[in-house]
């Protein structure tokens, strides 16, 4: 008997974040089904923010995590860490970008953004670009789990922006906003303890 497919609202309830995958490669028509997900999510003024690099290639993966990680290195040792506990977690963390099978990044272009004339105004602007982007995001995110899949979003490429960008050719106004690692995932996902709603919710 076929499995059932899982409800809406149990692919919301079971999503989890998971960093170790297995190692298989995503069918690229998975993937394309993910992506088609992600860019129906809503943007502000129906603007379309979002711009995606998919890297599924070990040299290209490895390429983008060591030029990200010279910054993170520099930050590291900025708070006081010693070298060789900078080293090895660099080295880790390049090891886990670049053994996933699939790494989607996702940028804002800036070229999407209207520009007013008016600080206020352009501030807004650009964070409405962000939160179009990160929308976009989440819909990857469900869909990765509701496809049978693994994800994690991690923030990384914000703080490199210059060396993403770099090491990935991209165009000046493709500005990094995170990334999403994604495979079949090999490790079973922790428990979420969730603030109660009484925490995060006012009515008036």
């Amino acid at each position: 008997m076929d499995k059932q497919a899982p409800t809406f609202w149990e692919i919301i309830e079971n999503r989890r974040s998971i960093r170790v995958f297995e190692d298989r490669p995503v069918p690229q028509e998975v993937v394309d089904k993910l992506l088609e997900t992600a860019v129906l999510a809503p943007s502000a003024h129906n603007a379309q923010h979002w711009r995606f690099v998919v890297m599924t290639k070990r040299e290209d993966k490895l390429r983008f995590a060591e030029r990200m990680g010279i910054d993170h290195r520099t930050a590291m040792l900025a708070q006081g860490m010693s070298e060789t506990d900078v080293e090895s977690r660099a080295k880790a963390r390049e090891e886990r970008i670049s053994g996933a099978p699939v790494i989607v990044l996702l940028c804002l272009d800036t070229a999407d953004v209207r520009n007013f004339n008016d600080a206020t105004r352009d501030d807004g602007d650009y964070l409405m670009g962000v939160q179009s982007v990160a929308l976009a995001g989440g819909h990857l995110l469900l869909a990765a789990h509701a496809e049978g899949l693994g994800a994690v979003w991690i923030c990384a490429p914000l703080f490199a922006p210059e060396r993403v960008r770099e090491a990935l050719d991209l165009p000046p106004n493709w500005i990094p906003q995170g990334m999403i690692s994604l495979g079949y995932p090999a490790e079973e996902p922790k428990t979420k303890v969730m603030k109660p709603l009484t925490d995060v919710v006012r009515f008036i």
